[in-house]
């Protein structure tokens, strides 16, 4: 039996022992939301938690993670993926539990990374978008989804047929695969629906 002093998680992992889980899905399916609620769990237990997020991301806050629905909890914005590795101090103590949000906007590096901090004993949690708006892979997304020990696929509400969503449809903006933005741009779709639009798209 390992005494509280030496567990790790909230999965009773031994003190150490790091893994690395990751949240994917589309837009608007609850994926920060899920990170926040993993948060908040290793919080309750007590263990150093750290959020990061790229500075990429200013849709809500600058230095805040915020979810749809605007729960928020306070995290430190990097440049770049190897930043993580030089600022995983909370509160004068080392993180055991590192929660990364919007995975698909950092570098090809974040998988390494990640890597990294699971073997040296960390719990790694994070969340992003597997699929760009052309419903290819996003980014580092297919790495870190090999990588993990642990996947969870969450789905959104189809906007067309109500049934569960899978693809992220972009309805405004440009052809950059790195577009910022909400419900005035992007709507989730099921794959039939998604199917219907991208034909649209590219036979204009």
């Amino acid at each position: 039996m390992h005494n509280i002093d030496s567990i790790h998680n909230v999965t009773t992992l031994p003190l150490g022992e790091g893994r690395l889980e990751v949240v994917c899905g589309p837009m608007f399916s609850g994926k920060t939301e899920e990170l926040l609620r993993r948060v908040r769990r290793a919080v309750i237990a007590h263990q150093p938690t750290l959020i990061i997020k790229p500075a990429t991301d200013t849709r809500y806050a600058i230095d805040e993670v915020v979810s749809h629905d605007k729960n928020a909890m306070p995290s430190k914005v990097v440049k770049n993926s190897r930043d993580i590795l030089n600022s995983l101090e909370v509160d004068g103590k080392m993180a055991l539990v590192v929660a990364i949000d919007e995975a698909q906007f950092f570098d090809d590096e974040l998988p390494e990374v990640c890597n990294e901090l699971a073997n040296r004993g960390l719990r790694v949690i994070v969340a992003g978008l597997d699929l760009d708006f052309t419903g290819k892979p996003f980014g580092c997304m297919p790495q870190l989804l090999a990588l993990a020990e642990e996947v969870t696929k969450l789905h959104a509400v189809c906007m067309e047929t109500g049934r569960a969503a899978h693809f992220s449809h972009r309805i405004a903006g440009g052809d950059n695969t790195i577009e910022l933005g909400e419900k005035d741009r992007y709507v989730p779709l099921a794959r039939h629906a998604f199917v219907v639009f991208r034909k649209k798209e590219n036979s204009k």
